[in-house]
C-alpha cells in the first residue's frame, strides 16, 4: 500500500498558495495561472485555509458577490483536513470521499510539505492496482 510521502515524491511537492488578504479574483486567476482547482491560503508558513473552485462557485457566484471586492479569507474553507506524510493513498482517497474535499494539504510537524489531489490518489491507486494484477497474472501464469 502506498503512502503520501511515495505519492509527492513522485509527483512533487509544489504548493501554489495565496494570502487571506488577497481578493477572491486574485485567487481564482493564480488557479487558472496554474491550472490547479484549489490554493492555500497562507500566512507565512501557517496554513489558514483552503480556496477551491467549489468555493467560488458556491461562496461566490450563487450568493451575488463580486469576486473583485471579496477576500479570500471571507470564502475559505476551514478548518483544513490535512494528511500526513505517513498516510496510506487508500486512506485519503476515503477521507475525501467522506469529508467531500478535492485537496487534501500534506503536514509534517505542523509544515506544509504538499498537496495531494483527488485526481493523484485515483491515478496512484489505479498504478497500484494495475501492478497488482500484472504480479498476479505472472504467479498464475507460472504456476
Amino acid at each position: 500500500m502506498s503512502t503520501v510521502k511515495q505519492l509527492l515524491d513522485g509527483k512533487g511537492r509544489g504548493v501554489f498558495q495565496v494570502v487571506p488578504d488577497a481578493s477572491v479574483f486574485e485567487a481564482v486567476r493564480l488557479m487558472d495561472r496554474h491550472g490547479v482547482g484549489a490554493l492555500l491560503v497562507m500566512e507565512g508558513d501557517k496554513l489558514c485555509g483552503v480556496i477551491s473552485e467549489r468555493d467560488y462557485a458556491r461562496k461566490i457566484i450563487l450568493r451575488g458577490k463580486a469576486s473583485k471586492e471579496t477576500l479570500v479569507r471571507e470564502i475559505m474553507t476551514r478548518p483544513v483536513i490535512y494528511v500526513s506524510e505517513d498516510e496510506t493513498v487508500e486512506n485519503c482517497m476515503a477521507l475525501m470521499t467522506q469529508k467531500r474535499v478535492r485537496h487534501l494539504p500534506v503536514l509534517t510537524e505542523g509544515r506544509v510539505v504538499g498537496v495531494v489531489s483527488i485526481g493523484d490518489v485515483v491515478k496512484a491507486m489505479l498504478t497500484e492496482k494495475d501492478l497488482l494484477i500484472d504480479q498476479l497474472a505472472r504467479y498464475i501464469s507460472t504456476g
